[in-house]
């Protein structure tokens, strides 16, 4: 049995819905019977995509609009849109994100976009789409897409890292918000992909690595999880397995805990430690 949102008629938003996660997740929805408003920035992929979900759920139930999430106008029109064509939105799958690669000192417009797409996005949505599922009294999802780099904070891409932090904080401070508001059916979920062979991460590869997931693996886990209630989506890879994920986050909380220094894992003096964390030792 699947989630009570995701049934036939129902509509599900999708940001980032042209390619990678987000077109997997629509095709799933797709197969339910679901309407579905794809949004990206993507302009040329979008009529793509309209096509290819259109052989599926019908070209009377699919639209796109090329929307710039960062912008809160145009998150407006989008939720304005849906409500005009479709009456509303059960779904909300907050997906957009871009990773063009940071450096800490570098000039601040790559930052600005960066957090602009990846969080402000995901605020955006959710702030502007849940009042009206809400009111819509039914079961609902809104999905935020965050990343284990939110989490245990690699060094290498800091405004990545940032956003995807802010992710993670917002989420689960929407997901409190929503249980605590009268009469309130939408749930909210965190996203955590592990490593998925995506227009994103493909970084000039053609061929999929042995470690990654395909985006319709993470989305056949995603849904898995969903109807299960899960708040926290945590993703493995044919990599990493869910009990090293878990070790290097434990290990993250407890540079806090400990007072160690920050990302003490990959502080030289730590790497014996943390090898023998890791191993259970």
């Amino acid at each position: 049995m699947s989630h009570p949102a995701i049934v036939k008629d129902n509509v599900a938003v999708i940001t980032g819905g042209a390619s990678g996660i987000g077109f997997a997740a629509a095709a799933a929805f797709a197969r339910t019977g679901m309407k579905l408003c794809i949004a990206d920035v993507d302009q040329p992929r979008l009529a793509e995509t309209a096509t290819k979900l259109s052989s599926v759920a019908g070209a009377g139930n699919v639209m796109t609009s090329a929307v710039d999430v960062s912008k809160a106008e145009s998150v407006m029109e989008l939720e304005r849109a849906v409500c005009a064509r479709f009456g509303g939105t059960d779904i909300l799958m907050n997906n957009a994100g871009i990773q063009p690669g940071s450096t800490l000192f570098a000039g601040p417009d790559n930052w600005q976009r960066i957090i602009g797409v990846n969080m402000w996005g995901i605020i955006n949505g959710s702030r502007i789409f849940a009042p009206g599922m809400i009111a819509r009294g039914k079961p609902g999802l809104i999905i935020n897409t965050g990343s284990k780099q939110g989490i245990t904070t690699p060094p290498g891409d800091p405004a990545y890292n940032v956003s995807k932090a802010g992710v993670k904080a917002f989420t689960e401070a929407l997901q409190h918000e929503l249980r605590n508001t009268r009469d309130c059916r939408i749930t909210a979920h965190l996203l955590i992909p592990g490593f998925v062979f995506t227009g994103l991460t493909a970084k000039g590869r053609t061929e999929k690595p042995a470690g990654a997931w395909t985006p319709e693996q993470t989305v056949d886990f995603m849904l898995a999880r969903l109807e299960a209630g899960d708040f926290y989506i945590l993703c493995p890879d044919n990599d990493v397995p869910r009990a090293l994920d878990e070790k290097r986050m434990l290990w993250a909380a407890g540079d806090i805990i400990e007072n160690r220094p920050p990302l003490s894992r990959w502080h030289p003096e730590y790497a014996d430690a943390f090898a023998k964390f890791v191993k259970g030792e």
